[in-house]
């Protein structure tokens, strides 16, 4: 758990949602990635806490959430059934509207909210993300190296399951080392560490993440494209951070991307690798805290 914060299980389209909360006044939404969870907000949380009523869910087939099987589809872990979870996690709550920030997968569930669901959210966060449509379109051969886990994962099962299974931890302690700037696991708590490896002993949610990036290569981007085609936008004002030895660091121009799909973005870079929160949390806290104020 993080410090100061409640659970409570929500059921949501279908799914129980795990949720952690604390503070008041305004709703903020802060939605996790991959392959962590809840805690890897811990650091930034409770500082958010202080204006607002700071609200986080673990996704589907992440944390202490359902993990159902995927379907044929790939619909089941699509960012439109998940931000589906989260649209009906807010009227679970009594809550009309909130700002979302998003990590990682978290941030492709709050972006295709603000799309599906524009008048449930107010502003809009990212973090270390380009649109999935997008990233897809962007790969080179360095890109493709670095971001080998899209076509990985999304294999078809249960080969990538069974692989990672065979020793999650050393799966999971390998994707954080080689994702942080340090490359080292000091950048995570204990807790938050274990709580990350916890979940990928469990061949359920191992299928989860994998099937969230089956949606990602198939359901997801096709989505993305339709709406491009159909100059589908979001309406929300956007602020996006990125690390500057991240991912969308190697996508090309980053901020312009976003700017195909919004007219209001505000975006910049700050010295971290893809775990923004817990690699440089001053840089979050500096670029949400007026944000979300305003």
């Amino acid at each position: 758990m993080i410090t100061g914060f409640t659970t409570s299980i929500q059921r949501c389209n279908g799914v129980d949602i795990a949720v952690h909360r604390a503070g008041k006044g305004t709703p903020l939404l802060l939605l996790h990635g991959y392959p962590q969870n809840h805690m890897c907000w811990e650091l930034v949380a409770p500082q958010l806490a202080l204006n607002h009523d700071v609200i986080i869910p673990d996704l589907r087939g992440y944390g202490a959430s359902s993990a159902p099987a995927n379907d044929a589809g790939n619909t089941t872990y699509s960012k439109r059934n998940m931000a589906q979870d989260m649209a009906d996690l807010l009227t679970a709550l009594g809550i009309a509207r909130a700002d979302v920030l998003g990590h990682d997968r978290g941030a492709r569930v709050s972006y295709r909210l603000a799309l599906d669901h524009p008048d449930r959210l107010g502003k809009l966060g990212i973090i270390e993300i380009v649109p999935t449509g997008d990233f897809w379109a962007s790969w080179t051969a360095d890109l493709a190296m670095a971001a080998y886990h899209w076509t990985f994962l999304a294999q078809p099962a249960p080969m990538p399951e069974r692989m990672i299974s065979s020793d999650p931890d050393a799966y999971v302690d390998w994707t954080l080392t080689q994702w942080t700037l340090s490359h080292s696991l000091d950048t995570f708590s204990p807790e938050a560490l274990e709580s990350y490896r916890a979940q990928a002993r469990d061949p359920a949610r191992i299928h989860a993440m994998c099937s969230d990036y089956r949606a990602g290569a198939s359901f997801d981007r096709a989505l993305d494209l339709q709406d491009q085609a159909e100059g589908k936008r979001i309406a929300a004002h956007i602020r996006f951070l990125y690390g500057a030895h991240g991912f969308p660091a190697k996508s090309g121009n980053a901020a312009e991307l976003w700017r195909g799909w919004a007219d209001h973005v505000e975006a910049s870079v700050c010295e971290s690798g893809h775990f923004v929160m817990e690699e440089n949390p001053q840089a979050v806290l500096d670029a949400f805290v007026p944000f979300f104020a305003e």
